[in-house]
């Protein structure tokens, strides 16, 4: 993954909010990376006896830089862009006390090994590979401005200092990454449903109620175990819409879902099926039993429809059709309740029609 941050002057609050979230969060592990590393570099700056300037420059770092990296990214124009200018410098630093420990080898592997992590958790390969070229030369620069020492050896006193950074990093590492995957999953679900689900009215969408049917029409050919669509149109919903807004037809709309909900079997499918039309899918039901269902439908919308839509006639005329041996698709199926519909609709509206 590499920066593709919107420009600027384009951030919309939404798109600078989730940016600052990614800042906040890798603000949480820079400064618990920071402070847990500065016990390891301490315990090798401890056994070289190095100077105070080493000590005063571990101190900034672990105790400062942090924080004031994570002010300023939060404050500029384009925090993801300054928070991947901030990773780029955690790996300079990072290098440069590689060098400064003499490439002793313990925790200069587990300093490596956090950018490693970090980097590509964060934003991927690609992005990790300009983060150790930059760690690298950092490495090599310091390394030959100090004379190019090497002390690889690590003490039991260095070991044990490694410790904390070892176990605590890691299992805050991951820790987050199973809250993201959480999170994750969470966020997919919730999309999966709202790919499925109707705006408006809060029932199923056509898309997930055909593949009900699709399903429900595979079970019948198997076991004839009966079952019923249900179409419904709004008779003289344009009027209502016309006359008194689109508001007072999404009442309407709105009106028959929630009739729909109340009428309906846990095991019925209702879906908005497009514009003023809904279907249901009626399971384990016969032609006598959804002739009953659909009349409760019918008449309980005319005792809430709204003064508006009874002042337009608005009504609901109903086609039903029963699975038969002779049906090859869905397609099919919808097909014979919408001719039954229309005439319903030609008979006076208002009505129930069977295929």
């Amino acid at each position: 993954m590499t920066n593709t941050a919107t420009p600027s002057a384009a951030l919309d609050p939404g798109t600078r909010a989730r940016m600052v979230e990614i800042v906040d969060r890798n603000h949480l592990m820079r400064t618990l990376g920071m402070g847990l590393a500065a016990p390891l570099v301490g315990a090798v700056l401890y056994e070289h006896r190095a100077t105070w300037p080493y000590w005063l420059a571990l101190g900034v770092i672990a105790l400062a830089w942090p924080h004031l990296v994570w002010h300023l990214a939060r404050r500029s124009a384009d925090p993801l862009k300054a928070e991947f200018r901030n990773l780029m410098l955690d790996s300079v630093i990072g290098g440069a006390w590689v060098a400064a420990m003499q490439l002793n080898l313990l925790p200069s592997a587990m300093l490596v090994a956090m950018l490693t992590i970090d980097r590509i958790a964060v934003a991927g390969w690609r992005f990790y590979v300009r983060t150790l070229a930059a760690l690298a030369l950092s490495c090599l620069t310091t390394w030959a401005l100090l004379g190019f020492p090497v002390q690889l050896h690590s003490t039991t006193f260095g070991v044990v200092m490694s410790l904390p950074f070892l176990f605590i990093y890691t299992a805050a590492l991951g820790t987050l990454v199973r809250q993201l995957t959480v999170r994750v999953g969470s966020q997919n679900r919730m999309l999966e449903r709202l790919n499925r689900i109707d705006a408006l009215t809060g029932l199923h969408n056509r898309r997930h109620w055909e593949e009900a049917a699709s399903n429900e029409l595979s079970r019948f050919l198997r076991t004839r175990r009966p079952a019923v669509v249900m179409l419904i149109d709004v008779d003289n919903f344009k009027m209502v819409n016309d006359r008194h807004g689109h508001a007072s037809g999404d009442r309407v709309l709105c009106c028959i879902a929630d009739v729909l909900r109340e009428s309906l079997r846990e095991i019925d499918i209702p879906a908005r099926y497009g514009g003023d039309e809904f279907a249901v899918l009626l399971a384990e039901t016969d032609l006598r039993n959804a002739r009953q269902v659909a009349e409760r439908v019918r008449l309980l919308f005319l005792e809430r429809r709204g003064q508006d839509a009874e002042q337009q006639h608005c009504t609901l005329s109903i086609g039903l059709a029963e699975a038969d041996r002779l049906l090859v698709t869905v397609d099919d199926w919808v097909r014979n309740a919408d001719a039954a519909m229309y005439r319903a609709k030609a008979a006076g509206r208002d009505r129930i029609n069977a295929a």
